[in-house]
């Protein structure tokens, strides 16, 4: 393996996380239109004033495999609307994959790279 700076870059994507209608009457404090970025390893809440704890917890697992390259046939490419936890609330999430960006191994992690 070459130890030159540009083997050691990934790609990832930003992340928009953003409230929708199902059609389902909304219970918890979800509002249309509220969402969050993901940028590396950073939720960036821009615009919203608040986020369920609840539907974050929900959501946190998808996102790191959401933010990787996948193969066609992947369903994590696919499906892209989160139902919210509430089994009694409307809303959904729905995962929009933005631009790509690169990052670099030493910047993540201290342990290096294997020779």
């Amino acid at each position: 393996m070459t130890n030159n700076k540009a083997s050691h870059q990934f790609e990832l994507y930003t992340l928009k996380v953003e409230v929708v209608e199902t059609g389902r009457a909304f219970v918890c404090s979800h509002h249309v239109g509220d969402y969050f970025l993901v940028e590396g390893e950073n939720l960036i809440f821009e615009h919203t004033t608040s986020f369920s704890m609840y539907a974050l917890a929900a959501l946190l697992p998808l996102l790191p495999a959401k933010q990787r390259p996948l193969q066609d046939a992947d369903w994590m490419l696919s499906d892209a609307l989160i139902a919210c936890p509430d089994p009694h609330c409307g809303a959904a999430f729905k995962i929009t994959r933005m631009n790509k960006r690169n990052f670099n191994h030493e910047d993540a992690t201290i342990v290096p790279m294997p020779e």
